[in-house]
């Protein structure tokens, strides 16, 4: 189900837009598209998913082109190239709404969880590599910085294809935490950050 409703929205996007994004946890882009993109004009939007319609009031465009949010060149400079509170968006200022704090929807996971990125180019990987939240640090009132992150794994490459998965093991963690993923795509120094909200059960 959720892969036909990606493989969906594809021929609306342009060759220079089809890349990817986590799709499990969902990014927030991803998951105010799933949940409101057919419905986006629907104002009980407002009252039951706030941040997704602060969202779409910003930018719409950050929505449509959920899989679109890279930059290019950063030569693994992540940190340096990122200024803290500007994480989610990967720096972009067209998707600053990402980086807004508040009641984001959440998905629940357990300390064991599977991340799944789709790529409907299937770039591959060089690497991933996954932090969570600090403890401590609160996703509906702070924006997010390098210092409220643990590192928590670095992938090794993937070929070229759609659909990636592996697993990811943390502890410790319980409630509302971002996991915040990095994607080196292989077949250009081409970098992509998301957010994605999640409830450790």
């Amino acid at each position: 189900m959720l892969l036909t409703l990606v493989v969906g929205v594809l021929p609306w996007a342009s060759p220079a837009q089809a890349h990817g994004t986590i799709v499990n946890p969902a990014s927030r882009a991803y998951q105010c598209w799933q949940t409101w993109g057919s419905n986006h004009t629907n104002p009980a939007m407002q009252q039951q998913d706030p941040m997704c319609w602060q969202a779409f009031q910003a930018n719409p465009d950050t929505m449509w082109n959920w899989m679109s949010a890279l930059r290019d060149g950063l030569g693994g400079n992540f940190q340096g190239s990122t200024p803290d509170g500007q994480l989610c968006s990967n720096g972009l200022s067209r998707n600053n709404s990402l980086n807004q704090p508040g009641a984001w929807k959440r998905t629940n996971i357990s300390r064991n969880f599977t991340v799944h990125l789709y790529d409907q180019a299937s770039h591959g990987a060089d690497f991933f590599r996954v932090y969570v939240s600090k403890n401590g640090f609160n996703p509906a009132t702070q924006r997010l910085g390098w210092g409220n992150l643990d590192f928590i794994t670095q992938t090794g490459r993937y070929a070229p294809a759609q659909n990636i998965s592996f697993n990811v093991s943390t502890s410790g963690y319980t409630g509302h935490h971002i996991v915040f993923v990095i994607w080196q795509a292989s077949h250009l120094d081409q970098t992509y950050m998301w957010c994605s909200d999640v409830n450790f059960t």
